[in-house]
Parts: C-alpha cells; structure tokens; sequence
C-alpha cells in the first residue's frame, strides 16, 4: 500500500496546539480524519455506543441481585471502591489505548508483540460469547411476542402444565385434632372431614410458577440434559434469525450505522426503566422490595466479608465489558485528539448508576409480587435467567395490563442486548479491517451479513431442546477467567514491559499535558492497585471453579471436557503467539525476547500528522509488514 493519501493528512490539520480546529470542523461536516478506517460521525454516536456495550443484562438481572444478597446498601461501597480501584482505570487504559493508535484488538498489539496473543484471545472470546448472547435476546424475542395477548400465556396453570403448576402454596399434609388426639394426615382427609391444621405443623407440596413451567415446558421445550439434544425448536430458531438480522441491518455499513442506531436502542431503556419504576412504585409490598434490595439498615456488617468484595470487583469488571476488545474497536474509531479521559469516567458512572436505577424499578416489582402471592420476598427474587424469564414475568403477569408491562419490559432486554452485541460484532469486522483495510472497505455489506450468518449457523445448537445447557456452559466456561488473564496480562504488559510512564506521555499526545498529580491516582492505580486486585479475582476464580450446572441438573464428564476444550483453545493463543514472535526473531534467545517485547516499527499514531517528534521515525502502518503471525492465525491478524 502507498503513501497517506493527500485528503487523509489535510484533515488532521497542522496545528499543534490541542484545540484543533480542523478536527472539530472536519466532525461538524461529517468528514472523517481518517480517511482510511473512518471516524465517528460525532461524539453522541461514540459515547451511546459505548454506554449501549458497557450497559447490558447484567445491570438488569444480575447487580440488583448482589446487592440484595451482600447487605443492601451497605454493597455500594465495595461496588464504588472497585469501581474507581480495578472498572475505571482498565476502562480508560483501554479507551486510551484504541483511540491512539487507531487499531483494533489484535493489531493494537505492535505495541508489545510478545502479547499479541492476548489480542487473538479477547477476539475468540467474544465470538463465543457473542453466538450464545444472541440467544438469549432470541428468548426475549419469544417473550416479546408471546406478550401480544389479552391474557399473558403464563400467567396460569393451562394446557402446557402438570400437577406441580401453582400459583399458591399447596399443603400437603399437617397435624390435626380428631375426637380430642392430635393426628397427622393428608389435607385431602382433613378437608373432606371439616377439620384445621395445627399451626407450625404444615408442610406444603413442592409447587412451580406457571411462569417457570411455561419457561421450561413452552419456551425451551427443555429436555432432561446435555445427553438429550432434541429437536430444533423452530419459534427460536426464527427470534435467533431475527434477532441476526437486525444486527447486520444496524452495522451494514459499520460505526455509520450504528452509531445512529444506538440513539434508540441505547436511550429507550431508560425510558422504560422510569415507566417500570414509576409503576412499581405504586403497587402493594413495592417499599418491601425496595427494602430488601437497599435495605432500612442496611448490613454494614457484611463488609467484613471477602466474598462481597470478590461480587463487587467482579460485577465491576464483567459489567464494564473490559478485556472483551470491544473498548479498544469502538474507541479506534476516535478523532486522535478526543478526550477519551473524561468519556471514560462519563460512560464509567452512567453503568453504575444505571444498575442502581435498574435495581429499584426490578425490586419494586417484586416486592408486590412477594405481597399478592404472601410469601417472602427472599422466596421470589432471583438473578440471571430465573429473574428475566420466570420471576419477573410473574410479577408483571398480576398486574393490571399485564400484556403492556410484559411488552416493555422485554422490549428493554431486547435493546439492552441488542447494544451489546453491536459492539461485539463490531470487534469482530474491525479485525477483519485492520487485516485488509480495503477489502473491508468495498466488501463489508457482504463481511457483515456472512458473519452473521455463520454466527446464527453456530447458535442453532443453543436453540434446541438442551439448548439452554449449551448456553450456560459456553457462558460458563468462555467468560469467566479467561478474560481475567486476558486482563492481567494486558494491564501488566502495558504498565511493566511497554512502560506505564512512556504511555502516559503517549495519552497527553491526545488529551494534552497533565499535572503529576493528576497522573499520580492513575500511577498507583496501573502500577500497583489495578494488577493485584485483577490478580486476586483470578486466583479466587480459579481456587473456586466447579464443573457447570443448570438448577438440579448435572453436566456430564464429556460435556464439561468440551468447556474446558473451549477455554483452551481461547487462551492457548497466548502461549503460540508468543513462541512464533520469539522464533521469527533474530539474535540469540534473550535478544529475541527482548526484541518481542519491544514496540513494532509501525506502533503510533495512524496518521502522519499525529506522530510529532516521539513517532517521527516510524514506518507508514500501511507498508510494515514484520511481526506479523503464522497464517493459522492469520485472519485474527
């Protein structure tokens, strides 16, 4: 490939002062900077791109849940400590790191070559995530239009259920007084002769929702394990379609569709969350639930607790999406001279407090459900597929309208995952760009939908009758500690081997120059504080690892060897990746490693005009061709 082309350079400008007119007018008339990868049109289309990837289903059915469980309010301050000490400083790192060199996942690399491997890993990653996240926005789907009826399909016990469907508790049997002795027996015999139970002595027939056996009976047709394929189901077969073809539709023409897609997909939810809230807030038992989410007095006692903090630090991180890639693809797509600081803290906060906010508007809810039904409301509540699919949708079922605040509230999941996985497939097409710029650029209609269509291929298998345990042991295995090592070594490799202070002065290129005390909280947190809590989560993870499970059912031996198949072959890149630099190296052993853990001769700013003095002597991206990887792995490259 040639020289910068004349348009590309013109549109940086040649100012060196950190205003730079050029950039603003070139965003203002929607011309990009990069004339080769593209821009954002404007900064809304990036940070709702952003705020859509970092806010997902976790905020909705999985932070709410934590916090109940870690005592109440009392977990917001773990939650804000590791937000601030591991989420925000990897959050910017990552963004950072995107936005000045203008490369994805895998190519950003050129920054540290030994670790390229870590790039390949975070983008297979994704991939297997991304197969099974769209099926569970094909479930939401499948609630979505099961919602367009009078009466909501389970909100009783109908054709579909078999004698443990109830709505109430059923007794089974009690103690009893007859002709002045006390008895135990069935409750069919004590009906039937006019007698009472005696309080305390009741025991009840174990029951099921009609939400939950129309969730395992009707919607999953869920067979009794892994071993059980069954048949295709073909109503989520066809939300699993729609589902892909609405994410081509949005990304056909990459960060230009997208990110006037997010305006909708990533601010709707909130307006659905307030009308959620605002019901909720009206109904019987709504302050209960709202008390055993927060909390009256909330239990600082908890604090004590290691677990509660291993939940926080690990919400933070899985929440943030850090160490997906996706941060490091969206942000490439930044002007060079972007404040990626302050977005980094803007999209930070609007996660957190959007799992707050989403905590009330759930536990309201809840709590009302917990009132109609008289049970506790530790009895209804619940986390992950049990609160989306079978607690929520019975709580909504008993309420006036029910049809319209089913429609809502899986509407909102359908967006909120929707968001997410624009990101993710954007990870995907922006590898695939930075292998072959101009292919990608005449062929990405055709790249995109082949990619969606392969991935849709990939997940029928998760829309079978055992695909529910499919998903859950992808979801298990996949995005658990493999991101963590990914995340480690990112964060070690960067602040240890590239220097910490070297890419410091590599973000004041873009931001502009800063105080030392300024810098001084993100030195602490990258050299120090960040590395050994990511370490800490790893190690825990791994000391409590156990083999997967789906409610009652066990995984078999070979279904849990293909996990473990799958995590391999995830994070064995890192190894393979770092053998084959050092091998095409030249000099002795040491030289070679040292040679690796030295930046490429192209690492820098993409464009030309960027590079000032510190990159001046680079070579052109476009025309270096060393350090690049074996062609088994080249289409990651």
């Amino acid at each position: 490939m040639g020289m910068l082309s004349l348009p590309g350079f013109l549109s940086c400008g040649k100012k060196k002062d950190f205003s730079l007119p050029s950039e603003k007018d070139s965003e203002s008339r929607g011309t990009d900077e990069n004339t080769e990868r593209g821009n954002w049109s404007n900064k809304g289309d990036y940070l709702l791109s952003m705020v859509g990837y970092a806010v997902g289903l976790g905020n909705v059915w999985r932070f709410p849940y934590l916090t109940y469980q870690n005592g109440g309010g009392a977990f917001l301050i773990p939650y804000t400590l590791m937000l601030a000490l591991a989420g925000l400083p990897l959050f910017f790192m990552e963004c950072s790191l995107g936005q000045f060199a203008s490369l994805g996942p895998v190519s950003v690399w050129r920054i540290l070559p030994l670790f390229q491997g870590v790039g390949i890993t975070m983008v297979i990653i994704s991939t297997f995530v991304t197969i099974y996240y769209n099926v569970i926005i094909a479930y939401a789907l499948y609630y979505l239009f099961a919602s367009f009826q009078k009466v909501l399909p389970w909100s009783d016990c109908l054709s579909w259920a078999d004698e443990f469907c109830s709505k109430t508790q059923i007794v089974s049997d009690c103690n009893t007084t007859l002709h002045g002795a006390i008895i135990h027996a069935n409750y069919t015999f004590i009906t039937s002769n006019n007698l009472t139970c005696i309080n305390g002595t009741i025991n009840y027939k174990p029951v099921q929702f009609p939400s939950e056996q129309y969730w395992n009976k009707v919607a999953l047709q869920r067979s009794s394990g892994l071993e059980e394929t069954g048949k295709v189901v073909w109503y989520l077969a066809l939300c699993l379609l729609l589902s892909w073809m609405i994410v081509g539709a949005a990304l056909f023409k990459g960060i230009k569709s997208s990110g006037k897609v997010v305006y909708f997909t990533a601010l709707f939810p909130y307006v659905i969350l307030l009308i959620l809230l605002v019901r909720g807030a009206t109904l019987e038992g709504a302050l209960d639930g709202i008390e055993y989410y927060i909390g009256r007095q909330s239990n600082i006692t908890k604090l004590m607790e290691a677990e509660v903090w291993k939940d926080a630090a690990t919400q933070i991180f899985y929440s943030l999406s850090v160490a997906w890639g996706g941060l490091v693809a969206l942000s490439s797509y930044n002007r060079f001279h972007n404040n990626c600081y302050s977005d980094a803290i803007l999209v930070c906060v609007t996660n957190c407090v959007t799992s707050i906010f989403a905590g009330f508007a759930i536990f309201s809810i809840l709590g009302h459900m917990a009132f109609v039904s008289k049970r506790p409301v530790s009895e209804v509540v619940d986390s992950g597929f049990e609160l989306a699919f079978v607690a929520y949708p019975e709580a909504l079922s008993q309420l006036p309208v029910s049809p319209l605040w089913s429609f809502l509230f899986f509407f909102m999941l359908v967006l909120l995952g929707l968001d997410s996985q624009f990101a993710t497939i954007e990870t995907l097409t922006t590898t695939i760009q930075d292998i072959s710029p101009r292919v990608m650029r005449k062929l990405r209609v055709p790249i995109t939908i082949g990619l969606c269509t392969l991935l849709f291929l990939l997940g029928l298998v998760c829309v079978t009758q055992a695909g529910i345990y499919w998903v859950n042991l992808i979801d298990h295995f996949c995005a658990g500690w493999g991101i963590l090592i990914s995340a480690v070594l990112e964060i070690a490799g960067i602040v240890y081997i590239y220097g910490g202070n070297r890419f410091i002065e590599d973000i004041e290129m873009m931001i502009g120059k800063k105080s030392f005390s300024f810098w001084l909280w993100w030195r602490m947190c990258w050299f120090f504080i960040t590395p050994v809590l990511l370490m800490a989560i790893l190690i825990w993870s791994l000391v409590t690892f156990s083999n997967p499970t789906y409610g009652s059912v066990v995984y078999p031996t070979w279904a849990n060897a293909v996990g473990w198949c799958m995590i391999i072959f995830c994070v064995i890149w890192i190894p393979i990746v770092a053998v084959v630099k050092i091998f095409k190296a030249e000099g002795t052993l040491v030289q070679r490693i040292v040679s690796c853990c030295r930046p490429t001769a192209n690492w820098g700013p993409y464009l030309q005009c960027h590079r000032g003095e510190r990159y001046s002597h680079i070579v052109d991206p476009k025309n270096e061709k060393e350090h690049e990887i074996p062609t088994v792995s080249a289409i990651l490259y």
